[in-house]
Formats: C-alpha cells, sequence, structure tokens
C-alpha cells in the first residue's frame, strides 16, 4: 500500500458544543489532491463504550432517549472520556453514572470507529466485571431504565428492533465471543 497522505491545510467550518467540521486538503503519494470533511469532537479525549457483565452469561443493557432517531433504544453504557481520565476511569465513571454500578474488574476488548471515512472519533470497548452497586450523578436529563439480558439472546434483543446502535451490537457479538473463549 501506498504512504499515508499527507494533510496540507485543516480548516474549521463549523462548530457546536459537541462537534466540529474539518475541511481537510489532502495531497496522495501519487501527487493527487483532493479536499475530505470529516466530522470531529468538539472537545479533546474519546469515548467508551461498556459491556457490564453480571456474571460470565448476562449484560446490562439500557434504554435511553437516542435524539438521532428520536426514539429509546436499548443499548450498552457509553460516554466520552474527560480530560486527563484513562478509558478504564471513564468507564467506570459512565457505568456508575448510567446503571449504578461500578466494576472491579475492567478489560479493554477492541477499538473501533463507527465511520472511518468522515469520523474522527474512535470508540474504546470494555468490559466490566465483579460489579457492586455505586451510583454517581449523571448528565441524563431522566433516570435510564436498566435492563439484564442474556449475551446467548443477543439475536432475540436484535429482533426487538430496540437495539440498532452498531457499536453496541458489535461489542455485544465481541462480548459473546471472548466469553466463549475464555
Amino acid at each position: 500500500m501506498a504512504n499515508k497522505p499527507t494533510i496540507l491545510n485543516k480548516t474549521i467550518i463549523a462548530k457546536s458544543r459537541l462537534f466540529r467540521i474539518e475541511s481537510l486538503d489532502i495531497e496522495f503519494s501519487n501527487g493527487q489532491q483532493r479536499n475530505y470533511e470529516r466530522l470531529a469532537r468538539g472537545t479533546p479525549g474519546g469515548a467508551v463504550l461498556i459491556v457490564p457483565m453480571v456474571n460470565s452469561e448476562t449484560v446490562l443493557l439500557i434504554r435511553e432517549y437516542s435524539a438521532g432517531v428520536h426514539r429509546y433504544e436499548l443499548g450498552l453504557p457509553k460516554g466520552k472520556t474527560d480530560a486527563g481520565e484513562s478509558f478504564f476511569e471513564a468507564a467506570n465513571r459512565e457505568l456508575k453514572e448510567e446503571v449504578g454500578f461500578g466494576a472491579r474488574s475492567l478489560h479493554h476488548l477492541s477499538s473501533f470507529s463507527i465511520a472511518p471515512s468522515y469520523l474522527e472519533h474512535m470508540t474504546e470497548i470494555i468490559i466490566a466485571q465483579d460489579l457492586y452497586a455505586e451510583k454517581l450523578p449523571g448528565d441524563e436529563p431522566e433516570e435510564l431504565e436498566v435492563v439484564p439480558w442474556k449475551l446467548a439472546d443477543i439475536n432475540e434483543l436484535l429482533a426487538t428492533g430496540e437495539c440498532t446502535e452498531a457499536r453496541s451490537i458489535a461489542a455485544l457479538f465481541m462480548a459473546l465471543e471472548y466469553f466463549k473463549a475464555h
């Protein structure tokens, strides 16, 4: 494969509280130049998606309002990392805020992008085990419903139509394979 393209110029063309849209002037190793736009986070840091396991068979999902599709969705707890916070610290904090549990054991399962062609954002997938009750105040506008689900029954979850977020679906299948091997 050719060398990675060079970013010749980066301009912020729009900005919101959460995101910025960047225009990138790119030069490829063969001399071709193109302009791309990408969506970037408005603040530094990354994101975590947590797979909270009650035991090796049962995961805790949350039901929360998703403004992008204007409905309630079942999915995994998630959130951004705060300044100076590790992925593990962010995962445990988000777990306490959204689910009301902390985890004594955190395992980094994988990292992935939702749309690498136009989204700068990466998500770290963290398995949380050995849970204990602890609630922290979060930034959600309403209490989130916690729904236990058998990991082996992921296909039934998908058949309900309530879980459509690709990150949650991928992480659930990855966790299922992880627990089969461990």
